[in-house]
């Protein structure tokens, strides 16, 4: 995720036009300019059409489907935007949830109970670790310090990591109830943040595994280029040749909020528009270590 001020319009105007986002339209903007040019070539210098061709009322039509074009895509950016929201809701519900889990581990647990205490230490963040792995779709990487335990070594990378966490988690936290460590008051305070664990996994899951239905978004792919490919049969008889560059950036309008939907309705990626999951995930290790000291 790239961080930016907001305020500067210079900066924020010169990075829309040097993004991937650009280069991939770019060979679609020649290839409009270039149509455009030979459809306004076709109708004045070939078949000679006067302005009083019939031809000219199709920018009626235009006007009418780009009216119900803006709010198909209006729409598409709104949903891809609440979906990117809602993950970042999630995530920042996690920091605070294991932040939480952290300083009532802290007072729960003697300070002579080392172990225990060094578990949740790695436990907690590691759960964050976990779900950032499995929602990059990258096999999970459990990362252990120099204190050995083998229940957490006993983890399968090809089975659903967070899960497999807050498992053990809750096996551990049972265990210091059994033992007496823990009142039954306690064990209950505790239950309820490991399943608003599992609940904001699930949520995550939900988001990264729900996309767009693809023929609403194949419809407005299709729309779009069909809207622009017939923008230049009806609007060379007024605006001529200029046509060449008035339909590439009508293109470019369109097909850039059509992308801009498409780079944030999975926040879960690696893109500069995407979550920095991975440092929310390096922060809940720091604030973990900060509360839960040996």
């Amino acid at each position: 995720m790239r961080i930016y001020n907001p305020k500067d319009w210079l900066s924020t105007t010169i990075y829309l036009h040097t993004s991937v986002i650009f280069r991939r339209l770019l060979p679609f903007l020649i290839v409009s300019a270039l149509f455009s040019w030979g459809i306004a070539y076709w109708e004045l210098e070939y078949l000679k059409l006067s302005d009083k061709s019939w031809i000219k009322n199709i920018t009626i039509v235009h006007s009418l489907l780009g009216f119900v074009l803006s709010l198909l895509l209006v729409f598409r950016t709104n949903t891809a935007y609440d979906r990117w929201w809602e993950a970042r809701k999630q995530w920042g519900n996690l920091t605070n949830i294991s932040r939480t889990l952290a300083y009532k581990m802290n007072a729960m647990l003697d300070t002579d109970d080392k172990i225990s205490r060094s578990f949740y230490r790695k436990a907690i963040p590691l759960y964050a670790e976990t779900l950032y792995n499995f929602l990059r779709s990258d096999y999970t990487k459990f990362m252990l310090d120099e204190v050995d335990h083998p229940e957490l070594k006993s983890l399968d990378d090809k089975k659903h990591g967070p899960n497999q966490v807050a498992a053990l988690i809750f096996k551990k936290t049972n265990m210091l109830y059994t033992e007496n460590k823990i009142s039954g008051d306690q064990f209950i305070i505790i239950n309820q943040e490991l399943t608003n664990l599992t609940n904001i996994c699930g949520a995550c899951e939900r988001i990264k595994n729900t996309p767009i239905p693809m023929s609403y978004s194949s419809f407005i792919k299709t729309f779009i280029i069909l809207y622009t490919a017939t923008l230049p049969i009806g609007y060379v008889f007024s605006i001529g040749y200029f046509v060449t560059a008035a339909v590439p950036f009508i293109f470019y309008v369109l097909a850039t909020l059509e992308m801009i939907g498409e780079s944030i309705e999975e926040p879960f990626g690696t893109d500069t528009d995407d979550l920095p999951i991975d440092k929310i995930s390096a922060n809940i290790k720091k604030h973990t270590y900060e509360v839960l000291l040996p």
